[in-house]
């Protein structure tokens, strides 16, 4: 069975707010780089970045970063744009679930190992399953929920949806 946590209306509030918290902490930043998790944190990037460009003139730069979610450690991370682009910048890292902190932390190592001006997180949903200390530095919702529940988040035209099932 479905149930609805964020309708299409409540994310896009979700992520106007996060993409102001975003801005008010690089206010004086000529760039940031928002670089999204392939899949779900490509999508919510996307969005973040979209909305960033409407209330900041700083440049705003998309990364996608690519991994394998089920063996990180394996496949390796690698972004779209090279390292030199985002040396001592500001960057962000979306993802759209924050589960165990698997995804998230590998991600974190990947960008730590090239000097940075500051590096954060931010989530649409933080289940507080954590395996690993990483947390979500900008998120749109903590959400309480056993192992077997399972967060869907689904980014289509004009019917955003995050449901539980």
């Amino acid at each position: 069975m479905e149930h609805t946590i964020l309708s299409h209306l409540q994310i896009k509030h979700k992520i106007e707010r996060i993409a102001y918290q975003i801005y008010e902490a690089n206010v004086s930043e000529e760039e940031i780089i928002i670089a999204g998790i392939e899949g779900g944190g490509l999508n919510f990037a996307k969005k973040i970045a979209t909305t960033l460009r409407k209330i900041t003139t700083a440049k705003i730069t998309l990364c996608k970063v690519m991994m394998d979610k089920k063996n990180p450690l394996q496949s390796g991370v690698s972004t779209s744009i090279d390292e030199k682009e985002f040396m001592n910048k500001s960057v962000v890292i979306v993802d759209d679930v924050l589960n165990s902190g698997t995804t998230l932390i590998y991600g974190v190592h990947h960008f730590l190992k090239t000097p940075l001006k500051q590096l954060k997180t931010a989530v649409l949903v933080n289940r507080n399953h954590k395996k690993y200390p990483v947390k979500a530095d900008y998120k749109g919702i903590s959400l309480s929920t056993s192992l077997q529940e399972h967060v869907n988040v689904h980014f289509e035209t004009k019917n955003d949806r995050v449901y539980l099932d």
